[in-house]
């Protein structure tokens, strides 16, 4: 789960990281009231989507005065931004972050996530911030430092000291630096965070560090326990089939082709996607059912599936254990009647009772295309794609 900047701000705050004043914004109005509050003489508009890239998309503005701060929120709230993350049909903005404006002496880059190959909560710093770190860490990788932190020991000064030197911070400056990386650290390990960037982090005239811009993602199967954080979740800013997937806790991911996949374990999914593709075709979406789904639970996998327009087709894999197979074939029947489907579904089912997931199917009245095994339904549900479109 992501949230906006001014969300994150306000968490990294709460945990004494320094950051630029600032207010949020829905409208006009509530944006030069913002500005009032804050008092300028310098402010900052930016847009706020769940996206990098703002400045260079035009969505971040420094202005001079109030007329200026209207005539930037008038052209920004509505915009669609279109940035390297947000895809070709880009962002519309909803809402505003007025910010005080900075004095900047230098800017830098930091980020902190959780790196799965070693098992760390990790730390990469760069002294070359700014919106061009991507070509950095392409042309000049050595200015990156990547430095991991043992889960056992947490964040120790000697890290700190390590990070400081990397992001040219020296004398007098070690110490409050320190402290500021490790109340990220502590912001990261109480949210359970997957990813915190700052880019810019900043060095102003009076030589403190501020957290100029910031972006937070959270692990959601760790939700549960921080009902602040779900409070922040913007469904506007989620694709709206993944968003309906994740209120029945599917795993659901929307992507570009046209077989629509409904499997049970995120392995076999993989390999269900991996084979259509052998076989020619591209999948619609990665979904995994999980182990535990219901006949409720099923019916609206397979519902979401058939909500995406570019779904010419559909393959049901399922290998029944804890995951039965009658009550896969329940919640497909069930589905594909109510939505009457009319595009080619192949299914295959194997494991607990088989034999009655696939009488279900039999007995349903539907065209559905029975497969022996994964390559022969990836080859069926491909073959009918091609011969509907």
């Amino acid at each position: 789960m992501n949230i906006h900047e001014h969300q994150a701000k306000e968490l990294l705050n709460l945990n004494k990281v320094n950051v630029a004043r600032g207010m949020p914004a829905f409208s006009v109005n509530e944006a030069l009231t913002a500005a009032k509050k804050l008092g300028g003489p310098i402010w900052v508009v930016k847009a706020q989507i769940h996206a990098g890239g703002r400045g260079k998309a035009g969505g971040v503005k420094v202005v001079n005065s109030l007329d200026e701060v209207k005539n930037a929120a008038e052209e920004i709230l509505g915009k669609i931004l279109v940035t390297p993350q947000t895809g070709a049909q880009g962002k519309e903005v909803k809402r505003l972050y007025i910010e005080e404006g900075c004095d900047i002496k230098k800017e830098l880059y930091l980020s902190v996530l959780v790196d799965r190959n070693s098992g760390c909560i990790t730390f990469i710093a760069s002294k070359e911030g700014g919106m061009d770190i991507e070509k950095v860490a392409e042309e000049t990788p050595e200015k990156i430092l990547k430095l991991g932190i043992t889960p056992s020991t947490g964040f120790q000064d000697f890290h700190g000291r390590r990070l400081a030197s990397a992001l040219n911070i020296s004398g007098k400056s070690i110490r409050p630096a320190t402290l500021f990386l490790k109340n990220i650290y502590n912001t990261f390990v109480e949210n359970d965070a997957s990813l915190i960037e700052i880019n810019p982090l900043v060095i102003n005239t009076k030589d403190e560090l501020i957290a100029l811009d910031a972006k937070m993602s959270f692990d959601d199967n760790a939700l549960f326990r921080h009902s602040k954080i779900i409070e922040m979740r913007d469904p506007s800013e989620e694709d709206p089939l993944e968003h309906r997937a994740s209120e029945y806790d599917l795993s659901y991911i929307k992507l570009d082709g046209n077989i629509g996949c409904m499997v049970n374990g995120a392995g076999l999914a993989m390999a269900t996607m991996d084979i259509i593709q052998l076989e020619g075709g591209s999948p619609a979406n990665f979904l995994d059912v999980g182990g535990g789904a219901t006949k409720e639970k099923v019916t609206e996998a397979f519902k979401i599936i058939l909500s995406d327009e570019n779904v010419k087709g559909v393959l049901v894999n399922i290998f029944g254990g804890i995951m039965r197979c009658d009550i896969i074939a329940e919640g497909v029947v069930a589905a594909a009647h109510e939505l009457e489907i009319k595009i080619p579904l192949v299914v295959r089912l194997e494991g607990t009772k088989v034999e009655e997931g696939k009488k279900i199917m039999k007995d349903s009245g539907l065209d559905i295309i029975a497969a022996d095994n994964l390559s022969d339904a990836a080859r069926k549900i491909v073959s009918s794609v091609k011969e509907n479109s």
